[in-house]
């Protein structure tokens, strides 16, 4: 199944691990920046379908840390374009997976320009008046396959693909339990179509059903290509997922772990 995809807030969620904090335990300015920069450029190719690179970016001021084992949620969305260039304004949040909390860490306005060729369209489209609205209660956020995620056919390994859906169910059954989540079990998985490199991904993640301690997550993998638009759903599965206390057992749906 393809479809065409539709511009709006273009959002990009990942956990925070040792390997990209500091000393400090909070997460590194440039992998901020980083992520930043990835949002500020697939919004801008989903809105110009074009080939962008950044520009520049304003000054941008750290208003919050992001910690170790916190969520951070990168949005942006086009806020202004001209004949061949854009804005993006994107805003970073960190997010406490088990209580919810949420915290503005900083917010940036990142100029893109596409980079004139046979796949470029001038001048590029207008601000729309009205952005794609989510109609659903499914998480969703987006990514990029890089080449060092790809096989030597130039397509997303497996491996990777199953990385990605599994941090799908684990963030949207954190999100639903607002408890410690494992992996319990994950159903067969059917791969639909390949996804080449320097595609964007979409992982679209929704509650199925809730036990007393187990959560089942329903999760699509859809890819885009950046510059046709085309979309198309590249594999499915469902995954179980358990809330767990301090010790690793399963605990009630519900019951805050102890501190």
């Amino acid at each position: 199944m393809t479809t065409k995809a539709e511009s709006g807030i273009v959002r990009l969620i990942d956990m925070i691990f040792p390997g990209d904090a500091n000393h400090h335990g909070t997460l590194f300015g440039g992998v901020a920046l980083a992520h930043m920069d990835k949002v500020a450029f697939l919004a801008a190719s989903r809105h110009g379908r074009a080939p962008f690179v950044t520009a520049s970016s304003e000054k941008i001021d750290f208003a919050a840390p992001a910690r170790i084992g916190e969520m951070v949620e990168a949005t942006g969305r086009v806020t202004r374009v001209g004949r061949s260039s854009l804005d993006v304004t994107v805003e970073l949040i960190a997010e406490v997976p088990t209580s919810g909390e949420r915290r503005l860490c900083t917010r940036g306005l990142f100029t893109l320009v596409a980079v004139k060729g046979p796949e470029t369209e001038l001048p590029l489209p207008p601000l729309g008046t009205r952005a794609a609205v989510e109609t659903d209660a499914a998480l969703r956020f987006v990514d990029m396959v890089f080449p060092q995620q790809t096989s030597h056919y130039g397509t997303l390994y497996g491996g990777d693909a199953l990385k990605m859906m599994g941090k799908a169910a684990f963030l949207a059954a954190t999100r639903h339990a607002r408890a410690s989540i494992v992996m319990a079990a994950c159903d067969r998985i059917d791969f639909k179509s390949q996804i080449g490199e320097g595609e964007m991904v979409e992982l679209v993640a929704r509650v199925k059903m809730t036990g007393r301690s187990s959560i089942r997550i329903d999760v699509e993998l859809w890819a885009e290509h950046l510059i046709a638009g085309e979309r198309r759903q590249a594999a499915q599965s469902t995954f179980t997922m358990l809330a767990v206390d301090e010790k690793g057992k399963p605990m009630p749906i519900g019951v805050a772990s102890a501190p």
